[in-house]
C-alpha cells in the first residue's frame, strides 16, 4: 500500500539568517506557517519535521510538539540521511520534501504535485522553483519515492549530495526521469519569489497583508507587481 509523507526540513543554524524557523511573521514564527499549510494537503498520509540533532534545536523541537507535530532528529550536516531514515521509520513509498525557507507553500499546489507525480511515469517531480516551468518560487515542493532515496542514501557519496538531499537527482538528470508542469494561469508569475533566504526576504513578506489561510492565488494577488 503507498504512503506519501512530506518531510519539511528545517534547522535553527542557518548561517545567512539565524534562528529565522522562529522568526515572528504576522504573529506566528516560520516553522508554524509552514506546518499548518502543508496540513492543508488532502493526498499527504503524514507529516515530520526533520530538524538537526543538536542542542541549539531543541527549542525548535519543543515548540513543533507543542503543536502536536511529528518530529524526527538527525545528523545536521548529512541531511540525505536524515531524510532517509525519516522515510524508513514512517514507512513512505513516497516523499515529498518540503524547504521550510517556504513559509508561503501552498497545500493544494502539493496536492497537484502528489497528483502529477502518480499520474506520470517519473522518479522525481517539482514544482517549488520555476525551472522549465512558470510557478512562483516557494508555492510548491519535491516528490520522489522512497526506493530512489534509498538508491542516493547508498550511492551518493559526495558532500554536497548529503547536504541537499535531492541534487543528485538534478545533477544526475541522465540517469532519472525528470518531470514538473505548469500551474494554472493565476499562478503563472515564476518571477515571484515567496521563500526567505536573507533578512531581506523576510522583511518583504513581513510587510506584505499575508495570512497564514490564505490561498495561493490570494497570495500572489498580493506580490504581484511588488518590488
Amino acid at each position: 500500500m503507498s504512503k506519501t509523507i512530506a518531510i519539511i526540513q528545517a534547522r535553527l543554524g542557518s548561517t545567512r539568517l539565524p534562528y529565522k524557523m522562529m522568526l515572528s511573521l504576522h504573529g506566528k514564527p516560520i516553522i508554524e506557517w509552514v506546518v499548518k499549510r502543508v496540513q492543508k494537503s488532502k493526498l499527504l498520509d503524514g507529516v515530520v519535521v526533520a530538524i538537526p540533532d543538536n542542542s541549539k534545536d531543541d527549542i525548535l523541537e519543543y515548540y513543533l510538539k507543542r503543536l502536536n507535530v511529528e518530529v524526527f532528529r538527525g545528523s545536521e550536516d548529512d541531511v540525505l540521511s536524515r531524510f532517509y531514515f525519516v522515510a524508513k521509520e514512517y514507512k513512505a513509498t513516497d516523499i515529498v520534501r518540503v524547504c521550510a525557507d517556504n513559509p508561503l507553500i501552498d497545500g493544494l499546489e502539493i496536492d497537484n504535485l502528489i497528483d502529477f507525480y502518480k499520474k506520470n511515469s517519473c522518479d522525481y517531480a517539482y514544482n517549488h522553483i520555476p525551472k522549465n516551468n512558470s510557478y512562483p518560487d516557494g508555492l510548491g515542493a519535491e516528490i520522489t519515492s522512497f526506493k530512489i532515496l534509498e538508491y542516493m542514501w547508498h550511492n551518493a557519496k559526495d558532500k554536497k549530495y548529503r547536504e541537499h538531499s535531492m541534487s543528485y537527482i538534478t545533477d544526475n538528470s541522465d540517469r532519472f526521469k525528470i518531470k514538473t508542469f505548469n500551474p494554472k494561469k493565476e499562478l503563472q508569475y515564476p518571477d515571484i519569489k515567496l521563500d526567505v533566504d536573507t533578512f531581506d526576504d523576510y522583511y518583504k513578506l513581513a510587510l506584505k497583508p499575508i495570512d497564514i489561510d490564505m490561498s495561493g492565488e490570494e497570495i500572489i494577488k498580493i506580490f504581484k507587481g511588488a518590488k
